[in-house]
């Protein structure tokens, strides 16, 4: 019996022995656990890029939404009805002027030809035979007075056949469509043994070499360009930028407040008639504070920049004053007494979106403008 007891004994205190052992085996995992957690959450301090501040020259850029325009583009029309007989281009075709780009059939006008050659011919001998009666030996229009010689080659019908032998030629050299000028063909829309009319828009070229931008801009921008500036373009539709200047300034101001603005720019080949282009248009400003547009930010529907001074953030009120793609000019704001910005100032260009006044934060990178 007493055997018995001991027994149990020893068993109960073996199993407090192991739960006091799995006790403080669980309490020593859960504050491991604490620690772990306090150091996720302890609070670490922003990153930030940084700047400093100087004063140096800024480029203004003007923008504005512009079309290309060729210099030279003629509808081209023949001056003589009849059926086309050869189509020499095709759209897009490169030529050079005096070239031939189409001819009509030109039995008719070559008949009207030959009959005008010969009724020239015969009123040239009935005017011989009148200046001989009259007793000239000669048929030169010099020797002769001009009243005289006007009258008989009237009554001879010589002037008339003249006329008729000019005409003759002008029609059947209009049964040509000749390249007036170097350029592309564009807007072919007849085809080969189609009726042509007199008149009739056959084709369009288009001296492509160099094109003319137009664009406009408003009052308050016009002061600040001028004949002979620089601009700048980039096609929608390509990612290039080509380079010309400023030509023409219209003295007028549109409906809409807006002036037109021609500019030209030499083509590389790719540029197109009727490109809608992006202009852009730089002025030097000397002296300015400048900084990159997200270093700008709102607070209290006022913008301001945040300073680092000693590893702490604080924010000071500005004002933009120019702007191009990437970067504004600040000043500090001139109705808040606790503004400043002064040269070498270390100003906060990201990571500021959720800073607040005097936050402890540490630089990334410093950046150059």
């Amino acid at each position: 019996m007493h055997f018995h007891n001991a027994r149990k004994l020893v068993f109960i205190l073996l199993i407090n022995i192991i739960s006091f052992t799995s006790c403080s085996k669980q309490k020593s995992k859960e504050k491991e656990i604490e620690v772990i957690d306090k150091k996720q959450y302890l609070p670490e301090k922003n990153e930030v890029d940084v700047m400093v501040l100087q004063k140096e020259v800024f480029k203004k850029e003007i923008v504005s939404n512009g079309k290309l325009v060729a210099l030279q583009k003629n509808a081209l029309k023949f001056e003589v009805s009849e059926t086309l007989e050869k189509l020499y281009v095709k759209n897009g075709d490169y030529v050079k002027k005096g070239q031939t780009l189409a001819i009509l059939k030109a039995n008719t006008y070559q008949q009207a030809l030959t009959k005008s050659e010969i009724s020239l011919a015969k009123a040239e001998l009935e005017f011989q035979d009148k200046l001989v009666g009259r007793g000239y030996d000669t048929f030169n229009k010099d020797s002769i007075p001009k009243k005289e010689y006007d009258m008989l080659g009237i009554r001879s019908g010589y002037k008339d056949a003249m006329h008729e032998l000019n005409s003759a030629h002008y029609n059947l050299n209009g049964t040509k469509l000749i390249a007036p000028f170097n350029g592309k063909i564009a807007n072919i829309e007849i085809k080969q043994y189609e009726q042509i009319n007199a008149g009739e828009d056959i084709m369009t070229l288009i001296n492509d070499a160099v094109f003319e931008v137009e664009f406009y801009l408003i009052e308050s921008e016009i002061s600040e360009v001028s004949i002979h500036d620089k601009i700048e373009i980039t096609p929608f539709a390509l990612r290039k930028t080509y380079e010309g200047h400023i030509t023409t300034i219209n003295p007028q101001v549109e409906k809409d407040g807006t002036i037109l603005v021609k500019a030209k720019v030499k083509n590389d080949g790719n540029l197109l008639e009727g490109m809608n282009v992006k202009v852009f248009i730089q002025k030097d400003i000397p002296e300015q504070f400048i900084v990159p547009k997200e270093a700008v930010i709102l607070r209290q529907n006022q913008e301001v920049l945040f300073l680092l001074k000693s590893g702490k953030t604080y924010w000071t009120y500005v004002q933009t004053t120019n702007e191009n793609s990437s970067e504004y000019t600040v000043i500090p704001h001139p109705d808040k007494s606790s503004a400043s910005l002064k040269p070498n100032d270390t100003i906060i260009i990201s990571g500021n979106l959720n800073l607040a006044h005097d936050t402890e934060v540490s630089i990334k990178s410093t950046k150059s403008n």
